[in-house]
């Protein structure tokens, strides 16, 4: 299966399943002399994290990076880096009543359609469980960017169905989980997902 390798000058490759042993990553390309310590994943890794709010996955991981390779003596070497973050909070039980049904809003069909196998313990690697590699290694790209060029990345969520932020307050983005600019708004949007979760809807 293709699909798990991104990039040309910084190649990212991501493995495992959502209810699997672990989730991880391998980046080749990253230069070497580039500082890097298992906390400095952290802050990004928690801003990720799922169980935190009424309108996200109630999964709750500890998210803890563990660098196998590529690190020495708190600085890359060159060669590639491996990151694993091992799964503790999978529950594949609750996946049992639904394994022969396909989902709406997933990537089940898709992959039974294309594949002729699917994982259904919580999506496999269809999961957004496996966003938590990609961030993992946005961290190690950040720090490369930010020391050769002093670029600052930035991001927030700037509609959700009918409701758009107008304006841009970056410290109102930290203080929420839902990572949204515009203080004014922020009733109206959470008042929108109650509803869908309420009708037992969703969005996205």
């Amino acid at each position: 299966m293709a699909g798990s390798s991104f990039g040309h000058s910084l190649v990212l490759t991501t493995f495992g399943e959502s209810h699997g042993p672990a989730i991880g990553c391998v980046i080749d390309g990253c230069p070497p002399g580039i500082a890097l310590a298992v906390e400095d994943f952290r802050r990004d890794i928690e801003r990720r994290a799922t169980g935190r709010s009424r309108h996200t996955s109630q999964r709750r991981e500890a998210d803890e990076v563990e660098i196998l390779s590529g690190v020495y003596e708190g600085h890359s070497t060159g060669t590639p880096i491996a990151l694993l973050i091992r799964n503790v909070d999978a529950r594949s039980k609750d996946y049992a009543a639904i394994a022969e049904r396909f989902r709406p809003g997933h990537a089940d069909f898709t992959y039974w359609r294309k594949y002729g196998r699917r994982d259904p313990r919580g999506g496999g690697r269809s999961s957004a469980r496996e966003t938590v590699a990609r961030v993992a290694a946005g961290v190690i790209a950040k720090r490369f960017l930010s020391d050769r060029f002093g670029t600052v990345v930035r991001g927030c969520l700037r509609q959700v169905g009918p409701v758009r932020a107008e304006a841009t307050d970056w410290d109102a983005v930290e203080s929420t989980p839902l990572f949204w600019p515009e203080p004014a708004s922020l009733e109206r949007l959470e008042g929108f997902l109650d509803g869908l979760r309420k009708s037992g809807d969703s969005i996205g």
